[in-house]
């Protein structure tokens, strides 16, 4: 075993317990934390295994940019940063599904390979990439444009609250009472004032 495979391995499974902490913790900041580590193991897999391309994107794209989107939407729909035990629901259903899905993907991997060993591909460069981004990958490419923005609007239409209430407009927020559609303002007591005589 070679320092390579090493450091491949340690960034793996920094990969892993850092995946493993974004699911189990309660605290929502810290899940996007925990997933800027997650993202930044695989970017230095990446460089191990010689795409620096890849390993760079990987940087920019989803720890730059995907992450902060996500914060970003915390913060305008006004979510609880701190812990929250609206979080805390059974782990089994979700231990269940990734432990059959990690499973069945080993079985397919062994059964693919055989424990063979399968050299490493050519050195991929920003021109390959970009063919296969591009002209192969094109359609998912800006599916995933879509959901960001789609994503980035229901965040901030979630922040308004005033948009979707009875008795509210959008454009000039809550109907003052005595408009028209607006709420009835409530009629005030007569109190009689005493003069100066003590007269009513």
């Amino acid at each position: 075993m070679t320092g390579a495979d090493v450091l491949l391995l340690a960034l793996g499974a920094v990969a892993v317990g850092a995946g493993a902490l974004v699911v189990a913790t309660r605290h929502l900041v810290r899940a996007g934390l925990w997933l800027v580590v997650c993202l930044g193991a695989l970017a230095g897999d990446y460089l191990v295994l010689g795409a620096e391309l890849v390993a760079w994107v990987q940087v920019l794209i989803y720890v730059g940019a995907v992450v902060v989107l996500l914060l970003f939407a915390v913060m305008l729909t006004r979510a609880p940063i701190g812990p929250s035990d609206d979080l805390d629901r059974p782990g089994w259903p979700a231990a269940l599904i990734g432990g059959g899905s990690g499973l069945g993907l080993a079985v397919l991997l062994v059964d693919a390979f055989r424990w063979s060993r399968v050299g490493p591909p050519a050195t991929g460069t920003a021109e390959r990439l970009g063919e296969q981004v591009f002209r192969s990958w094109v359609l998912p490419f800006e599916v995933l444009s879509v959901l960001l923005l789609a994503a980035l609007v229901g965040a901030i239409v979630l922040s308004r609250p005033d948009i979707g209430r009875p008795g509210t407009t959008p454009e000039a927020g809550p109907a003052r009472p005595g408009a028209p559609g607006g709420p009835v303002e409530p009629a005030r007591p007569v109190v009689a004032a005493a003069d100066e005589g003590g007269r009513a």
